[in-house]
């Protein structure tokens, strides 16, 4: 009798445990009722019962980050390329996840990759490394529409890498380092020639401000030597008005005059007969005295000139 009803407790127990059923957050638990589909299990706590309803299927309800294998896509001009990437996808509709295909990771994987290569078929060689987010956005939308009877959103897909052929490689890198080259020799090209406009305009300014200079400098010297000659006119005029004054109103100073007059006249041409063995003589060299009486009148005009300025 102990023994049954041992066994009778370790029968109620095991069915108590088997109908208690804990789901963990973000994930879904589809229960079947004698196989068919009967509720969707959520987080929390729930009661099935024993021998009737069974847990078939437990479903992820996070995003998942799905890893697509590498694979060849022929471009449009014919270019063989390597192509990898990695798709992101969600459950949304456990029932449907569990019931609407047999393997969603490997149907969406496999969408992706055809879609892959559909959509780099399209493109050239060279626009499919400008391209890329345009390919990622043909493909999520394609990928994403024939997933939604299965139940899964397709969040985002992401392309890795991709890979050309060794020989396409080095043609790239060539025809790289032909346009650095190129905007390398544009750029001296466009800085030497900055440098001649600049040493030109800097030539022309040098010469306009030289001329400038040597204008001005032109013309202090030419009012300079006017002021001079000016000066030395007018002192001139002053002693010789002072001279001839002193002359009219002294006592004595015709006289003097004369006297000093005939005398620089006879030494001038004292000093030309020995400068030289012959030199020409005035026809009125002995009318000294006219020369005198000339060169009084002219001092005896000057103080009465004087007087009317």
């Amino acid at each position: 009798m102990p023994i049954v009803i041992a066994v009778v407790a370790i029968l109620i127990v095991t069915v108590v445990f088997k109908s208690i059923v804990i789901v963990p957050q973000k994930q879904a638990c589809i229960v079947e009722r004698l196989g068919r589909y009967f509720t969707t299990l959520e987080a929390g706590f729930h009661l099935l019962v024993p021998f009737i309803d069974t847990i078939r299927y437990r479903q992820n309800l996070k995003e998942i980050a799905l890893d697509v294998p590498p694979q060849q896509c022929i471009t449009r001009d014919n270019i063989m390329v390597e192509i990898d990437g990695i798709l992101y996808l969600q459950v949304t509709d456990p029932v449907k996840a569990s019931y609407g295909i047999e393997n969603y990771y490997f149907a969406c994987s496999q969408l992706a990759q055809t879609t892959l290569r559909s959509e780099v078929g399209k493109l050239e060689l060279d626009r499919t490394f400008e391209e890329r987010s345009s390919i990622n956005t043909a493909i999520c939308k394609e990928v994403d529409q024939a997933s939604d009877p299965w139940g899964v959103k397709i969040t985002r897909y992401e392309i890795k890498t991709i890979t050309p052929p060794a020989s396409v490689l080095d043609a790239m890198e060539k025809q790289m380092r032909a346009e650095r080259e190129k905007r390398a020799a544009i750029a001296e090209s466009e800085g030497e020639r900055e440098s001649k406009i600049n040493r030109a305009e800097g030539d022309r300014q040098e010469a306009i401000s030289r001329s400038e200079g040597e204008k001005q400098r032109r013309i202090n010297e030419a009012m300079g030597q006017a002021e001079e000659i000016r000066l030395v006119a007018e002192a001139t005029a002053n002693g010789i008005a002072a001279i001839a004054k002193v002359i009219a109103e002294s006592p004595g100073g015709r006289e003097a005059m004369n006297l000093r007059l005939a005398e620089q006249y006879i030494g001038e041409f004292g000093k030309l007969a020995k400068a030289g063995n012959s030199f020409v003589v005035p026809a009125n060299l002995a009318d000294v005295a006219g020369f005198i009486k000339l060169a009084a009148a002219a001092v005896k005009d000057a103080p009465s000139q004087t007087a009317e300025k």
